[in-house]
């Protein structure tokens, strides 16, 4: 079982830590999207984990898509910023603190996913400081009644572990209401314009439901995505969960608030994949 709670780390700095100022902050984001019916099942959500000011706006078009749902355990897979190591890490802990209340993590789940693959290991010290994961409950824990999440952080994103994690994620709990989460930002400090083009290439590739060229293009250079190991692993399990189609929702950049600087934007996605099957 699982022990303590795992702090809130960027909240009063990366969003707001007063509940009801977050969520009007979450509710104007959510009003400005277009809230678009997905013609079946939405399996996988790719978004963004910057502050939430910059990237909250991109990352609502996705997240309102889960207005009403309930009782749904969602795992979330994204990059260590700050901890260096090799494999997958589960972090350990009972719950996690949210300005809404402490999320607890589905210990079930977590358990089979330690049980799947040997490079599952858990590591309190990695999720401390993280703001990867964080930055997707202020969405979640707002809008999912009976929330549970299983927190993943990636270590090197190779190959290796991007197949280990995309099989255990499709192995597990096939018939569960489990939804994927990659966090990730895309290109970093570039001008707008080539931030653009470098963003289209990964943008592209989603489109085209396309992550073997994505991981090509992940190998090659790393410049285009700080999460791309995750954006590939929950696109692999997803197809494996049937998913066959990919929306990109919107697309933006760190230069479109607050200042409009676009001397030196981070890029923001976010995309969701769908099954068939309603």
């Amino acid at each position: 079982m699982g022990k303590g709670i795992r702090k809130a780390a960027v909240a009063g700095s990366w969003y707001p830590s007063d509940p009801k100022v977050l969520a009007s902050e979450i509710e104007g984001y959510l009003r400005a999207t277009s809230s678009p019916s997905l013609p079946g099942r939405l399996v996988a959500l790719i978004s963004p984990h910057a502050g939430l000011s910059y990237s909250g706006p991109v990352a609502a078009h996705g997240y309102a898509l889960l207005r009403g749902q309930r009782g749904l355990s969602v795992v979330l897979v994204g990059p260590s910023h700050h901890v260096a190591f090799e494999g997958l890490a589960l972090c350990g802990s009972r719950a996690w603190e949210t300005p809404f209340g402490a999320v607890p993590v589905d210990e079930d789940l977590a358990g089979q996913l330690l049980d799947e693959s040997p490079l599952f290991v858990e590591a309190a010290r990695a999720h401390r400081d993280e703001h990867s994961l964080e930055m997707q409950l202020p969405f979640l824990a707002h809008l999912v009644e009976g929330l549970r999440i299983v927190p993943i952080l990636m270590g090197t994103q190779s190959r290796a572990e991007v197949n280990a994690l995309a099989d255990a994620l499709a192995a597990v709990s096939p018939g569960r209401g489990v939804l994927l989460v990659a966090s990730s930002d895309l290109s970093h400090f570039h001008p707008a314009r080539v931030a653009n083009a470098l963003d289209g290439i990964v943008v592209g590739h989603i489109e085209r439901y396309d992550e073997e060229g994505l991981m090509d293009r992940l190998e090659a250079s790393h410049e285009h995505a700080c999460g791309g190991g995750p954006i590939v692993a929950v696109m692999r399990a997803a197809r494996a969960r049937n998913a066959t189609r990919a929306r990109v929702l919107r697309y933006g950049d760190s230069g479109d608030v607050g200042a409009r600087d676009k001397s030196r934007v981070v890029g923001y996605l976010s995309a969701a994949l769908i099954a068939e099957e309603a």
